[in-house]
């Protein structure tokens, strides 16, 4: 447990009943003598089952590196995740991270908690101040779903405009790319999932948080840089037709930015807290 984490209300405190099945014993008497009964009351299950249930459909959903789900397959962890709540988590609004205009001074930067990771999958979630932003960034080769858990957020994403030009960007990667604007609007939960894919979806795309937010992230893969899915940060800059080069793959009726490769800026590196919601069983 990190002293960030705690200052920030990430973690539960040993009183805390947040998304984790508790047993409450209640002593009764019995009418016909003095000895006592112990009464013990389950609460609801549902936030374990929940996170069980995306876990073991990510399972059988992600094959491995070089696939992307079926449409099916989307359509059904979409529907699994527009379901789950923070408390399915153990998160709730009332933690102090989330109350508004509550200065947490020990922990302005981003966080992120790893609920589980394998080769062909992972389930994390995100914790965004205030204000905070995680920068244009990529997802090679990967698709991944998105629920705003908790919060409103800003979220711009592109597309490459010309994935045959991969090459050159090899070659150069400081070179600058034209990509067409998928997203550029506020998101506040509870909102739908949203869902990029290898070279489409948005798949390079910016959150900057307005109010402080939690974000449920589904990666498949996840990221290696060994694996040759690295993660690679951008700048935007605007795309005029009448000022640039014209490009025949752009049309009138939609927007588009020019993005340069920069490196991680400082501060926006992100802090690794634990994650202390309810636990996934990987037992087959």
């Amino acid at each position: 447990m990190t002293m960030e984490a705690e200052a920030a209300g990430l973690v539960r405190k040993p009183g805390d009943l947040i998304g984790k099945v508790q047993d409450k014993i209640i002593r009764k008497k019995r009418c016909s003598n003095s000895s006592r009964r112990k009464v013990i009351i389950r609460r609801s299950l549902r936030p374990i089952l929940g996170l069980q249930q995306l876990f073991l459909s990510c399972q059988q959903v992600f094959k491995g590196p070089g696939t992307v789900p079926s449409p099916n397959d989307v359509q059904m962890l979409c529907h699994i995740l527009d379901q789950m709540t923070p408390q399915d988590v153990g998160l709730s609004s009332d933690l102090h991270f989330f109350k508004p205009n509550t200065d947490v001074k020990a922990h302005e930067r981003v966080a992120y908690a790893t609920i589980h990771q394998c080769k062909k999958f992972s389930l994390c979630i995100f914790f965004l101040p205030a204000n905070s932003v995680i920068p244009l960034h990529n997802h090679p080769g990967m698709t991944v779903f998105s629920k705003l858990l908790l919060g409103s957020m800003h979220i711009k994403s592109y597309d490459w405009l010309d994935n045959s030009s991969s090459d050159n960007h090899e070659s150069d990667p400081k070179l600058k790319r034209l990509a067409r604007l998928r997203a550029n609007r506020i998101f506040t939960a509870p909102c739908d999932t949203s869902v990029l894919y290898p070279t489409s979806g948005g798949n390079i795309h910016e959150f900057t948080a307005i109010t402080p937010c939690a974000v449920l992230d589904v990666l498949g893969p996840p990221y290696s840089k060994d694996d040759g899915r690295d993660c690679s940060y951008y700048k935007d800059s605007p795309y005029d037709a009448t000022l640039d080069v014209e490009v025949k793959e752009a049309k009138q009726d939609e927007c588009y930015g020019w993005l340069e490769e920069i490196d991680l800026p400082n501060d926006s590196e992100m802090d690794l807290i634990p994650y202390l919601g309810p636990q996934v069983s990987v037992a087959s």
